[in-house]
């Protein structure tokens, strides 16, 4: 009860949930992003695990804090640079999103067709979708990893009571669950917006590389681009929308 009554707590909470929310935004639109590939039937229940993951691995990670702390310790060096198991997993993480985004700008821009499922055998379908969801789950449950480490480690060095890192984790997640579905449904109506998202986690793919090698890139940077472009592309997609209005306008007339 003490904890409640205590208003330094409180504005920990604040603070804390706040920059889980925002640094969840990139776990959000990897999910997203994979979670459209898949039979609009089983996307609800993809987010949902998906998010779901990311909430566990940040829980059991919260609760294994001398070992994740124990992370940032060298393993080796190599010319000179300590090598952490924190910056392995950042690297290894990094280049998949790397990997990752790159090969979905491929599909997106050029082999959409290539990928669409054959619409044959209801059986074969549903046993390729149901191998798809859980392919994808396992690309979200790797990333959530890599993500949550980051957030973690961020979270340990803003609060010092686990259980304000726990609460921040639940009502952070909860958030962004509400928030997945509408993203996801946005990104997936503007092709444009997909193709700048996955452009996004290129970036933030780069930047989690770079820390692996003590390279600072403050994400703050990489937020403002990616703000600036959605501002930008909002203004394409608003002026496609009133041409298309004009249209079909003018051909009723």
């Amino acid at each position: 009860m003490e904890l409640l009554s205590d208003p330094n707590i409180w504005i920990a909470f604040a603070m804390l949930t706040a920059l889980e929310i925002v640094l969840g935004i990139d776990n959000i639109i990897f999910i997203s992003i994979l979670v459209g590939r898949l039979p609009p039937h089983l996307r609800d229940k993809a987010r949902r695990v998906g998010l779901g993951f990311a909430m566990v691995s940040r829980l059991m990670l919260l609760f294994t804090l001398t070992w994740v702390m124990g992370l940032t310790a060298d393993i080796f060096s190599v010319l000179g640079q300590g090598i952490s198991g924190r910056d392995l997993v950042l690297l290894f993480g990094g280049l998949f999103l790397l990997y990752k985004a790159s090969h979905e700008i491929f599909v997106e821009v050029e082999a959409r067709e290539q990928h669409a499922p054959p619409a044959t055998d209801t059986v074969a379908m549903k046993a390729a979708g149901s191998k798809l969801f859980w392919g994808i789950i396992g690309q979200i449950a790797i990333i959530d990893i890599v993500f949550s480490l980051d957030s973690v480690i961020t979270a340990v060095g803003m609060v010092d009571q686990i259980s304000v890192m726990v609460a921040a984790v639940v009502v952070s997640v909860g958030v962004m669950l509400v928030a997945a579905k509408p993203i996801g449904e946005f990104v997936d109506r503007h092709p444009s917006v997909k193709v700048l998202a996955l452009a996004f986690l290129v970036m933030v793919g780069m930047a989690l590389t770079a820390e692996a090698f003590d390279q600072e890139v403050p994400k703050g940077y990489i937020y403002a681009a990616m703000a600036f472009s959605l501002l930008v592309e909002s203004l394409n997609i608003r002026s496609r929308a009133k041409r298309q209005a004009l249209a079909s306008a003018s051909s009723k007339d």
